[in-house]
């Protein structure tokens, strides 16, 4: 009687759906997402999570937020100084019922934060003149039903959050058995993608880039510059391809998601003109309870099949000091990002400098940990972390003045996060990197590379292409598609 939501499930079994052919149906009832995750490069998480057909939808630019509830119109607004803000209004007066025995996720606010919401917390960093334009700061979906793929148990659950109003609850009850059958019938349709042959071999797609090799260079030079003058320790630069005729969301993501198996894999149709596919392998912050996570990587070597060739690897990787120095780096900015928000003398590091492995590369990883203080929530922890030491270097501040000033370009999307702030307080999200931003038929693809001051200009470009491989890869495979369907 003291809830607003009230999580309604019905469980099915699961062996003859995946996340992607049941995305692949919801996703004709309008805006929709898709979360799943592989950790290590090759175990499953136990939770997938798809939705669709947002309660509220929220879009925040510059001068103007959209907003859009469901079966109404859109109605345009202005954009506060802090457009997450509109965000933490909208979760923060509902109250939910607390259920157990469910999903880590049972609904919230769904969505992306872009790299340039940091001029609406940090007015020291200026913003760019340059760059794509009519790029959101932020956008968000309500998401009240969903469905969770538990591959643990091999059930999906779906769920409708019941809302309470003046009916009473027997009426939402009612309303919620309604959108459960209409959510199972949806899932009992006929089968909206079909099953393609699965190449692993293809062009990498080709495009535009917005920095030239030897403009990038020249960046790097004057970044090290700035380093010897002692403004900072490391400055992550980043350049941008631009590949046409980029096709379908679903598609691409079919793709990625075999080509680079990550922790991190989604894909986000927004309903207002652009679309979001990724594969990125580090989480940007996370919140469950009251235990705050960042899980910084930094650090890179190759995989080998043989697997004597592989242990090599991963010496070389841990016995080499630069890449050591730039990890300790960014896990003492973790630290103090945490620090921030967490009660004093909880943060603690509880794995450091261990070495994970993916499909095709090895990372040096550590576990940042903090208890959040009393007062502070997801939105706190959110704004106190971001955007990522591991996308700016360090001190985070002033790196992010010099990439304004020698980028002159706006990041958009690439480098901010996305995720979800859940009903319950939860919050996830990871690093907007390895990722497709698609619009008007266009794929934007961007990478970065940390300078430092022994860094070689030649290497750190190779370093965008090489972290930009993966997403290219997958936009010729999934051009492949295209051109057999």
């Amino acid at each position: 009687q003291q809830s607003d939501l009230i999580p309604v499930c019905l469980d099915l079994m699961a062996d003859l759906e995946t996340p992607v052919s049941a995305y692949a149906r919801l996703r004709t009832l309008g805006p929709a997402f898709l979360f799943e995750s592989i950790t290590g490069g090759e175990r499953i998480s136990r939770y997938s999570f798809c939705g669709c057909s947002p309660a509220l939808t929220l879009t925040s630019w510059e001068d103007r937020t959209e907003v859009t509830r469901r079966g109404g119109k859109t109605e345009t607004v202005p954009t506060p100084s802090d457009p997450l803000s509109l965000v933490q209004k909208e979760l923060s007066g509902l109250r939910v019922a607390k259920v157990n025995g469910l999903p880590p996720f049972t609904g919230g606010m769904v969505g992306v934060v872009g790299y340039e919401y940091i001029h609406h917390i940090e007015p020291k960093v200026p913003l760019p003149k340059g760059g794509p334009s009519g790029i959101p700061v932020t956008h968000f979906m309500l998401v009240d039903r969903l469905v969770a793929f538990d591959h643990a148990r091999q059930t999906l659950r779906l769920i409708v959050n019941a809302r309470i109003g003046k009916e009473g609850a027997e009426a939402a009850w009612e309303a919620a058995q309604r959108e459960l059958t209409s959510l199972r019938e949806t899932l009992s349709g006929p089968r909206a993608a079909e099953p393609v042959e699965l190449k692993t071999e293809a062009p990498l797609a080709t495009g535009k880039a917005n920095i030239s090799q030897a403009d990038f260079q020249e960046h790097v030079r004057a970044a090290q510059e700035s380093i010897r003058n002692g403004d900072c320790v490391q400055i992550v630069l980043s350049r941008r391809i631009d590949v046409a005729n980029a096709g379908d969301p679903l598609d691409l993501y079919r793709v990625l998601r075999q080509v680079n198996p990550s922790p991190y894999m989604f894909v986000v149709e927004t309903g207002r003109g652009f679309d979001l596919v990724g594969a990125s392998p580090e989480v940007n912050v996370r919140l469950t309870g009251k235990r705050c996570e960042i899980r910084p990587i930094a650090g890179t070597r190759p995989r080998s099949d043989d697997e004597a060739a592989d242990k090599r690897l991963e010496a070389e990787l841990l016995a080499d000091p630069k890449e050591r120095s730039e990890h300790l780096m960014l896990v003492d900015l973790a630290r103090n990002d945490l620090g921030r928000v967490c009660k004093i003398g909880s943060v603690h590091v509880p794995d450091y400098a261990i070495v994970e492995r993916y499909s095709h590369v090895m990372h040096i990883v550590s576990q940042v940990e903090g208890e959040l203080a009393e007062g502070k929530n997801a939105f706190d922890l959110f704004r106190a972390t971001f955007p990522a030491g591991t996308l700016t270097g360090a001190p985070k501040v002033r790196a992010m003045q010099i990439i304004s000033e020698l980028e002159g370009q706006r990041r958009g999307i690439y480098g901010g996060a996305v995720g979800y702030f859940g009903f319950d307080g939860g919050h996830d999200s990871c690093i907007v990197i390895r990722t497709a931003f698609l619009r008007d038929g266009v794929a934007s693809v961007q990478a970065g590379a940390g300078v430092v001051s022994d860094s070689v200009p030649t290497l750190e470009f190779e370093e965008t292409l090489n972290k930009s491989k993966g997403v290219l890869r997958a936009l010729g495979l999934a051009s492949t598609l295209r051109q057999r369907s």
